[in-house]
């Protein structure tokens, strides 16, 4: 099986929305993609906080990522309908079970000049390899790199990974040799569509346009000769800012504000991202260590009516942990769990709670605290009483396997094209985000990962799915959106399956 730059399509499943007045229409946002105007001399982007990490290795928000994938770029990139699409590489084929092989485009050179070779892919990856970053532990299936000329390598697996390479997509990027750990973040140098201009820590990001960044590629061409990436946590104040023409695009824009931004001038942008939103439930502790108390959370919140009232009217509510027939393991037929509290308070019954219990709710992020204050008052209405607790996401992730933390944490996670991550950092028992433990979770997680043929790895996921309602290691809420303001943000921008904010100009990838 091979991916290479003749074969690759830009299928997009994304539809038009048009709930209102001023809302444009995504497939009007592609066709302006062959616009020929002059680009603009700088675009502001406002993002809901800034980078924790722009290491790419330690990255694990979508704000991270965007600036990260706005200055490396990685062997392969995800498309909207989840396929693989060659990015630096301009071929990746799969040898065997074992082995790929990446050949890089030719005369690909990172921001100061200097050639791209395939010793870059060798050392990409030993730098995840060896980071304490969220994929370290998944990259040591990598056995070694055969570098086989300057633009060809094979990497080798000690066992078959057939989810490696949407890993690779996302955290393999190219970087230059002469990299040290403070040079993530003070002066990067990848070879993506932008290069790093300065950071002012807690304000903003400033980027310019590489003009030696290659075409056609599957991420686009840049927007703009310079882009601001400013941290503005605040909603309102990201709204305030695209109205006052302080702001060419602003994201995570709440449903209750989406008006405010089309009667400033702006117009909202809505898609659908291949991702979820949950509450983790650990069953480490009690009474959470009985999979009926578990049960009886999913019956117990209205999640249909919170996510259309308070997120996004283009929810719903999930079965499991994939998002739509785009996930490897969706099944159409799998019901999610009705809301029900009666049976929810029949369920704490049984186990032996049926005077409720108190317990903790942790969140990080603004734009939410109503939908946790709905959560809360859906569990107070079955017995369940819940401190509210909300942090800075620093703290938040680095606290997941802390058990003094909540035992109810909201999580939103994107992309889920392949749920392989997910599920080995989350919901297998020895994943470093994980306070699960469930020896048939455990058997079907490490099945699938070797399942070299899709539609048997589909199946055990499926298994999986219908696994996680017996014994539920979250209450699986709707599918992700994502809300954008924009006013000028220039020709042919379309958000992106993972939600990452890449500001570049979509191009006719045939």
């Amino acid at each position: 099986m091979s991916f290479d730059r003749g074969s690759v399509s830009r299928r997009s499943l994304i539809q038009a929305a048009t709930l209102a007045t001023g809302w444009i229409s995504l497939d009007r946002l592609a066709g302006l993609a062959q616009g020929t105007t002059p680009l603009p001399d700088e675009l502001v982007i406002d993002l809901a906080g800034g980078p924790d990490n722009l290491d790419p290795a330690l990255a694990r928000s979508v704000r991270d990522w965007s600036i990260v994938h706005s200055i490396y770029d990685s062997i392969l990139d995800l498309g909207v309908d989840g396929s693989l699409l060659p990015l630096a590489a301009e071929r990746f084929e799969i040898i065997d079970d074992l082995t790929f092989e990446v050949a890089l485009r030719p005369g690909l050179k990172f921001h100061d000049g200097t050639p791209i070779l395939a010793d870059g892919i060798a050392r990409s990856i030993a730098h995840v390899q060896q980071s304490e970053g969220p994929a370290a532990r998944n990259f040591q299936v990598i056995e070694r790199v055969e570098v086989i000329d300057d633009l060809t390598a094979r990497i080798v697996t000690s066992q078959p990974a057939p989810w490696l390479p949407s890993q690779l997509a996302v955290w393999m990027v190219l970087f230059h040799e002469a990299t040290t750990p403070d040079s993530f973040e003070t002066a990067p140098v990848g070879s993506g569509p932008f290069r790093f201009v300065s950071r002012e820590a807690g304000d903003h990001i400033l980027l310019e346009r590489n003009p030696d960044y290659f075409s056609p590629s599957a991420k686009g061409q840049p927007l703009a000769e310079r882009v601001r990436f400013r941290f503005v946590p605040e909603s309102a104040t990201r709204v305030a800012d695209l109205a006052a023409g302080m702001a060419h695009l602003i994201d995570s824009v709440p449903q209750d504000q989406a008006q405010a931004v089309v009667d400033g001038g702006g117009e909202i942008v809505e898609a659908p991202v291949l991702g979820i939103s949950f509450l983790r439930v650990v069953n480490d502790v009690a009474p959470f260590d009985n999979p009926l108390v578990r049960q009886a959370l999913n019956h117990a919140i209205d999640a249909e009516t919170i996510g259309t009232a308070l997120v996004s009217t283009e929810v719903r509510r999930l079965a499991s942990l994939y998002p739509d027939e785009r996930a490897i393991g969706f099944d159409s037929e799998l019901q999610p769990f009705t809301f029900d509290p009666d049976r929810a308070r029949e369920l704490l019954a049984e186990a032996g709670l049926q005077e409720g219990f108190e317990t903790r709710l942790q969140y990080t992020g603004g734009g939410v605290d109503a939908v946790m204050q709905a959560i809360a008052a859906n569990l107070v209405d079955v017995g369940i009483t819940v401190s509210i607790e909300t942090t800075e996401l620093a703290t938040f992730n680095g606290s997941w396997q802390d058990p003094n933390s909540a035992p109810l944490r909201y999580v939103t996670w994107r992309p889920v094209y392949d749920p392989h991550t997910l599920l080995s950092l989350m919901f297998a028992s020895t994943g470093p985000l994980s306070r699960y433990a469930d020896e048939r979770a455990d058997e079907l997680i490490a099945s699938a990962s070797v399942k070299v043929d899709s539609a048997d790895r589909a199946e055990v996921y499926r298994e999986l799915g219908r696994h996680f309602q017996e014994s539920p290691p979250a209450v699986f809420l709707w599918n992700l959106t994502a809300i954008y303001g924009a006013k000028g943000f220039g020709d042919g921008w379309r958000p992106r399956g993972d939600e990452y904010v890449i500001p570049t100009r979509t191009e006719n990838i045939q």
